[in-house]
C-alpha cells in the first residue's frame, strides 16, 4: 500500500459530462498520479492533447441525455487515436454497457471501468495502463537509440577504407561473411580497427536494421560480465534495486559484439558456451528461460591459440565463435593506405574544428608512411587530430604529429627480438611501403634486387 501511495508519473485526462464523476475520479487518482486533468466537454479533448503530454484518457461512452448506445464514445475514441495513436483510452461505462465496451476494445480502447467503480479494481486498471505506457516509452526510446546507433555506425564505417592488398583481402572476406549469420572472430593488434570491422559486418548484414550491442570484456569483472550479459531481476543480489535487461536480450534479432573475449575467465567461458549451444539463458535471480536469436562477432588481440594450448581458453568455445576467422592487418602491413586514411580523417577533423584551409603536401605524407605507428590506425587518427588542434598555419608537416617515430631513430616494436623475425618484418614493411615493387623495396632495405628475391623465397613471402 505504501508503494501505491507514492505518486507516480502519469498524465491522465478524465472526460465525462457528470461533474460529480469527474471530481470523484480526480480526487481518487490524484493520490497516486502526478497529473490528473478533467474535462466536461468532449469537444475540448483535442486541445488537451495538443497542450499537454496526455498518456491516458478515461472516456465516458455517452454524452447526450437519454442516449446510451455509445456512439459518442466511439466517435471520440476514433478522434483521439487519429490525433495521437500512442494515447491509451479506457472507457467508463455503466453495467448495462458491457457489450459496447467489448466492442470498443476491438476498435482501439485498451480497457473499461464500470460505474460506479470499486476503488481497488479502478486502481489496478490504471496501474496496468501506466505500466503499458512506460513499456511503450522504453520501446520507443530503444527504437530511437537503435536508429541513432545505426546512423552513427553507417557514418563510422565510411572510415573502413583501403586499397592495399592486405586490406582488400580482409574486406573481401567480410563482404562474403556479412551476407550470412556465421559467427566471426576478429584477431589483430590493438588499434587495427576490429570494432570498426564488427560494425561493417553488421551494417552489411540482413540484421542491419536491428541493434548492434557491444560488451568490452576486458573492462568488466566476472560478476559484472554476468549481469551485463544476462541481466538480473530486482533483488537478485545486494545492489540489484531494479530489474535490468542484459545485453543478450537487447541484442535479440541483432548482433552481439564481444570485444576482448580473450579476457573471459574459465567460469564465464563455460556460461557463454552454454548460451551459444542452447540459445537460451536466464536472468540472474530468475528461472524463466529466455530464447535469443543473435549473430555473434568476437574480437581479441591476445594469442588465442597459445591460450588454448596452455588451458586458458576453451577449445569448444573457440569452435562456436570462429566459424569465420579474420586477422586484421597492422598499419605497418598496409602503409599504402596511409594517404587514403589521412585524407578521410583529416577531412572529418578539419570540419570538426573548423580549420577548413589546412593541407599537407605529398612529401610530408611520404614521411608519415615511413613513421612507426605501434598503436596502428587508432594512434594514427589521434595523431591527426592532435596535429589539427595544434596547427598554427594552414600547412601541416610530419613534424606536427607529436611523438612521431621514424624507422631511422626508433627500433621496430616487435613481440620478438629474434633476428629472423625482425628481418621478415622489415621485408614485409618495405614491400607494403612500395606496393610490392621489388626494385624499390630492395633500395629501401639497402640491398640489391637479387638479395631481396632470395629472402622472399627463403621466408615464403
Amino acid at each position: 500500500m505504501e508503494d501505491r501511495l507514492r505518486q507516480k508519473k502519469g498524465n491522465i485526462l478524465i472526460v465525462d459530462d457528470d461533474a460529480g464523476i469527474l471530481t470523484s475520479a480526480q480526487l481518487f487518482l490524484k493520490q497516486y498520479y502526478s497529473n490528473v486533468y478533467v474535462e466536461l466537454n468532449p469537444e475540448k479533448i483535442k486541445t488537451h492533447i495538443e497542450t499537454k503530454s496526455i498518456d491516458i484518457v478515461l472516456l465516458d461512452m455517452n454524452f447526450q441525455k437519454g442516449k446510451n448506445e455509445g456512439k459518442d464514445g466511439f466517435k471520440y475514441l476514433a478522434e483521439i487515436l487519429n490525433i495521437a495513436p500512442d494515447i491509451l483510452v479506457i472507457f467508463m461505462t455503466a453495467y448495462g454497457d458491457i457489450e459496447m465496451a467489448v466492442q470498443a476494445l476491438k476498435q482501439g480502447a485498451i480497457d473499461f471501468v464500470t460505474k460506479p467503480w470499486k476503488n481497488e479494481k479502478f486502481l489496478t486498471t490504471m496501474e496496468t495502463a501506466i505500466k503499458l505506457v512506460e513499456s511503450n516509452k522504453r520501446f520507443d526510446e530503444l527504437k530511437n537509440v537503435s536508429a541513432y546507433q545505426s546512423e552513427k555506425e553507417a557514418k563510422e564505417i565510411e572510415g573502413f577504407i583501403g586499397n592495399s592488398a592486405e586490406f582488400t583481402r580482409v574486406k573481401q572476406a567480410m563482404d562474403k561473411v556479412s551476407e550470412t549469420d556465421a559467427s566471426v572472430l576478429l584477431l589483430g593488434e590493438n588499434g587495427t580497427g576490429k570494432g570498426l570491422a564488427a560494425k561493417y559486418i553488421h551494417q552489411n548484414s540482413l540484421r542491419a536494421g536491428k541493434p548492434l550491442i557491444t560488451i568490452d570484456m576486458g573492462a568488466l569483472s566476472d560478476n559484472l560480465i554476468e549481469s551485463e550479459l544476462f541481466g538480473h531481476e530486482k533483488g537478485a543480489f545486494t545492489d540489484a534495486h531494479q530489474q535490468k535487461i542484459g545485453r543478450l536480450e537487447l541484442a535479440n534479432r541483432g548482433t552481439l559484439f564481444l570485444d576482448e573475449i580473450g579476457n573471459l575467465s574459465s567460469a564465464s567461458q563455460a556460461k557463454l558456451l552454454s548460451v551459444l549451444q542452447s540459445r537460451t539463458f536466464n536472468r540472474l535471480g530468475s528461472n524463466k528461460e529466455i530464447e535469443i536469436d543473435i549473430r555473434l562477432i568476437c574480437a581479441t588481440n591476445m594469442p588465442i591459440y597459445d591460450m588454448i594450448a596452455e588451458g586458458q581458453f576453451r577449445q569448444d568455445l573457440l569452435y562456436r565463435i570462429n566459424t569465420v576467422e579474420v586477422r586484421m592487418p597492422s598499419l605497418s602491413e598496409r602503409v599504402q593506405d596511409i594517404p587514403l586514411l589521412l585524407n578521410h580523417y583529416l577531412a572529418t577533423i578539419k570540419t570538426k574544428y573548423k580549420k577548413h584551409n589546412l593541407y599537407i603536401a605529398d612529401d610530408q605524407v611520404d614521411q608519415l608512411k615511413r613513421m612507426l605507428w605501434p598503436g596502428n590506425i587508432r594512434e594514427f587518427q589521434h595523431a591527426i587530430e592532435r596535429a589539427v588542434i595544434l596547427a598554427e598555419g594552414n600547412e601541416l608537416f610530419a613534424t606536427d604529429f607529436q611523438n612521431f617515430k621514424t624507422e631511422v631513430t626508433q627500433p621496430l616494436q616487435l613481440g620478438s627480438l629474434n633476428l629472423r623475425d625482425m628481418e621478415i618484418q622489415h621485408i614485409k614493411r618495405a614491400m607494403a611501403l612500395h606496393n610490392g615493387n621489388i626494385t624499390h623495396a630492395a633500395k629501401e632495405l639497402g640491398i640489391d634486387r637479387l638479395a631481396l628475391h632470395r629472402r622472399l623465397e627463403k621466408y615464403a613471402l
